[in-house]
Formats: structure tokens, C-alpha cells, sequence
């Protein structure tokens, strides 16, 4: 959930669409759900999920939560590991942690980042960083970065030892992390393969998922590690019906095309990324449109429609575990959309082989 909300619905209208999605996902058995942080987007417009985390933890009982991703240049990474760490303690176990350097032009501008040269990814890391330090390293220290400057006072400050460090994360060491890359040969996925963390991609062109991989590989060889395909979180539009038509009806017609339409492929084309989207690199930028999409990008249609295009991604990408699907506000139409998730989980998943399942048989 990015969140994908409309400019003319309200923004409480928004926040509570998006608390009865996690309710209903729960209901269905979904795993995980991913909520996005923008600050200047007025189709992405939740500059706090981890508010709607909170709220949200008080009416499901099972599925895990996470921002994906906090974009770590806009915070203030002893902030930011505190309101985490207090997080975590409510969820209980239940918190996953996304992190990523900003994508958003307009973010950058806002926080006065530099996005162009690479700055928002060194400035990524060193808060990654400092972070991790705040809550592993537990004698006092002081760092001193490029970017950032942080003291970690001791934990019996002062007023006789009531003042001091002590916001720890309820899991050890701290909530699993994952880091969301963007673009082709994503550094912050590189990161993410040194580090060892979950990597998180968007699901683009045959060529752009192989970089994304290849990036997180590069990056898990420079500190001899070995990347996990099971790890990758996979971002797909997806949508299922009883019949290609219904599907196309309501994901192509609906509000995904209008989504797509208003906001995803003009923000695209401002980013250049639209070549990331074609199956064919002929294909000329002003034919990449909604019917382009739902031609070669989306799945959507019948289960047996959506299964074969979820296996032909999988064979593609070289194999990745978990499945994100993009929710956007369907709130004028909701029960196609409920429909469209029960039909995913119950007569789609059950078709799609996991790289798991693939090493599973090989070894029998």
C-alpha cells in the first residue's frame, strides 16, 4: 500500500480505507503488509505510517506490518530508532522494518536531498547505520558522520541513573529489515546484499528484475555473503476475477487504470523509468499506456489466467518467495477488490511454485 489514495477523497477517508484493508487481508490469511511513506505526493499521501501501524496492531491480532520503506534521509536516525524501537514493543513480534533512500524528486527538493548524485544512498546508509549502533552497541559512543552526528549517552545519564539510553526493540536485535530499491542496479539493493537484509523490488522488465538480483548479489559478494532468493519481496498489480473479462472490467476500467493513468505514467515519464516497463525496447514511450500495461506488464484476469503470468514472472526473475501485490484505494467499488484477494489467496497461490518449494522437490 503505497498508500495509492485519489486527490478527491479526503485524507481520513484514505487512512480508514487502508485499516480495513489490513483487517480484511488479515481475515484472508495474508502475511504481510507494507504501508509507504511520502511526504509531498498527493497520490502517496501518508507522510506517517507508522500511525496507521499503530492504529492498525489494535484491530488485527496475526499479520505482520511494516513501513516500506521509511526513507531514512528525511529522518533523524536517533528519532527515527526510537519511534521504531517503541513501535516494536506494541506490535510484540509483529513488526518487519522497510528502510530506502527517497524516490520522490519533489521529497528531495522539500529536504533539500540530493538525489542526483547519489547523495540520499550514502546518507541511507550512514543512518542504516547509526541505527543498528543505537541498538547493539550498548556501551556509550559517539559518531560522527558525514551526515549525522549522534551521542549515545550512557544508560544511567544523570538524576541518579533515571536519565539515560534505554530504547531497545522488543525484538534482538531489532525488527527484521528490508531495503527498497528503484532503480536499474538499485545501490541501495547492493547495500542490502552486503548488509544481509530483505531486498524489495518492483516488478518491471525481464532486464530490470535481473539487475535488481544481480545488484543484490554484487553487493552480498563484497561481504562474502550469499543472497537468499527466498528473502526478495516482489511488488506486482494484481488483480482476478472468475473471467479475463470481469478482470479486465475491474483492474484495467477501474480504479488501477485510473490510477496508472492520472498518476503512475506521468510520474514515470518524469522519472525516465518508462523503459523499465516494455517488453521490448522498440516499443516508442507514448504507446507505454494503461492497454500497454495490462498487455505486458499486470496481472490480471481468471486465476488460471493470473497463475500462468505470476510462473512466467517467477521464470523470469530467477525465483523470489514472496509476492507484494499493490493495493490502491478501491473504495468505490469494494467488492471486486475482495473478491479479486480471496480469489488470489484461494485458487491462485495454490498454482505458483516458490523457489522453496522448486529446492524442496529437487532435494526428493
Amino acid at each position: 500500500m503505497q498508500p495509492g489514495h485519489f486527490p478527491d477523497h479526503s485524507l481520513k477517508a484514505g487512512y480508514d480505507y487502508d485499516l480495513s484493508q489490513i483487517s480484511l487481508l488479515e481475515q484472508f490469511g495474508y502475511e504481510e503488509v507494507w504501508l509507504g511513506e511520502h511526504f509531498t505526493s498527493r497520490y502517496e499521501n501518508n507522510p506517517a505510517p507508522d500511525l496507521l501501524i499503530a492504529q492498525a496492531l489494535m484491530q488485527t491480532n496475526r499479520i505482520k506490518l511494516a513501513v516500506g520503506a521509511h526513507a531514512l534521509p528525511y529522518h533523524h536516525p536517533m528519532e527515527l530508532a526510537c519511534r521504531i524501537a517503541a513501535l516494536d514493543h506494541l506490535a510484540q513480534g509483529r513488526l518487519m522494518m522497510g528502510v530506502g533512500s527517497g524516490a520522490i524528486p519533489s521529497d528531495w527538493a522539500a529536504f533539500c536531498v540530493d538525489g542526483m548524485t547519489g547523495e540520499h544512498r550514502a546518507m541511507a546508509r550512514e543512518s542504516l547505520e547509526i541505527m543498528k549502533k543505537l541498538w547493539t552497541d550498548k556501551t556509550p559512543w559517539k559518531y560522527e558522520g558525514k551526515f549525522w552526528t549522534v551521542d549515545r549517552i550512557a544508560e544511567e545519564w544523570g538524576a541518579e541513573g533515571k536519565l539515560g539510553w534505554h530504547m531497545y526493540p522488543f525484538q534482538e536485535p531489532h525488527p527484521p529489515i528490508a531495503m527498497a530499491g528503484f532503480s536499474e542496479r538499485s545501490g541501495t539493493l547492493k547495500i542490502a546484499g552486503e548488509l544481509g537484509h530483505i531486498p524489495m523490488s518492483l516488478s518491471m522488465n525481464k532486464r530490470y528484475m535481473g539487475s535488481h538480483w544481480d545488484a543484490v548479489e554484487e553487493g552480498a559478494a563484497k561481504a562474502g555473503r550469499t543472497p537468499n532468493r527466498n528473502d526478495w519481496r516482489v511488488v506486482k498489480e494484481v488483480f482476478v476475477a472468475k473471467t479475463d473479462a470481469e478482470a479486465r472490467k475491474y483492474g484495467l476500467d477501474g480504479e488501477l487504470g485510473r490510477y496508472y493513468e492520472e498518476y503512475m505514467l506521468p510520474l514515470y515519464r518524469a522519472f525516465n523509468f518508462l523503459g523499465h516497463m516494455k517488453h521490448d525496447d522498440s516499443v516508442d514511450d507514448k504507446d507505454v499506456t494503461v492497454e500497454y500495461l495490462f498487455e505486458h506488464q499486470w496481472a490480471i484476469g481468471s486465476p488460471d489466467t493470473v497463475a500462468e503470468k505470476l510462473s512466467e514472472l517467477q521464470e523470469e526473475c530467477g525465483g523470489f518467495e514472496t509476492l507484494l501485490v499493490l493495493g490502491i484505494d478501491y473504495s468505490a467499488n469494494p467488492e471486486p477488490w475482495a473478491q479479486s484477494l480471496k480469489l488470489l489467496k484461494e485458487e491462485v497461490e495454490p498454482q505458483i511454485v516458490s523457489p522453496a518449494a522448486r529446492e524442496e522437490t529437487a532435494a526428493v
